[in-house]
């Protein structure tokens, strides 16, 4: 007989985002849940499950206007496009340096910082293999809007991201 009931498992991944002006002072805090994508999560199987090539570089990117949908990639995602109006020259690294415990690993030690280079709104973020601003190659983790909306920037502000990506058993 076989058991339907054996359980599952979730993927997920929390931002936080906290916007502070050129002084320091927080502007706004916003939240996102991940969506991962289906091509994301094949690149966690294959990592873990085949020999495939083991670790995997992760980076964030800001997202602009646009939802995120299960069959997006990085090179077709045409429900949404890539905020690019930051200082860096790259998108940010997810520098997850700490242990995983309790099935969850965070960048808090380490945020990623963006800051703006002139007045932009942020929609949300995204994780993918490719640091490349802009650049459709590499693996789409996944991408998520803010809970609480848009949300405003102007020259000058940081824009400090905490990712707490998280697989719990159901």
């Amino acid at each position: 007989m076989h058991d339907t009931n054996l359980g599952s498992a979730m993927m997920e991944t929390l931002y936080e985002a906290i916007c502070r002006d050129k002084d320091g002072h927080v502007k706004w805090i916003a939240h996102a849940k991940n969506l991962v994508v289906t091509e994301g999560l094949n690149t966690l199987i294959s990592n873990t499950f085949k020999s495939a090539a083991g670790s995997v570089v992760w980076y964030l990117g800001l997202k602009s206007t646009g939802t995120p949908v299960a069959g997006d990639v990085m090179n077709s995602h045409a429900s949404w496009t890539e905020l690019v109006a930051y200082s860096e020259a790259n998108r940010v690294t997810f520098n997850n340096s700490g242990t995983v415990t309790g099935g969850s690993l965070s960048n808090s030690a380490n945020k990623a910082r963006f800051t703006a280079n002139g007045n932009m709104t942020v929609y949300g973020l995204f994780m993918t293999s490719s640091n490349t601003k802009s650049g459709t190659t590499g693996t789409l983790y996944g991408a998520a809007d803010f809970s609480e909306g848009s949300r405003s920037m102007v020259s000058s502000d940081t824009l400090d991201v905490t990712a707490t990506v998280s697989a719990t058993a159901s």
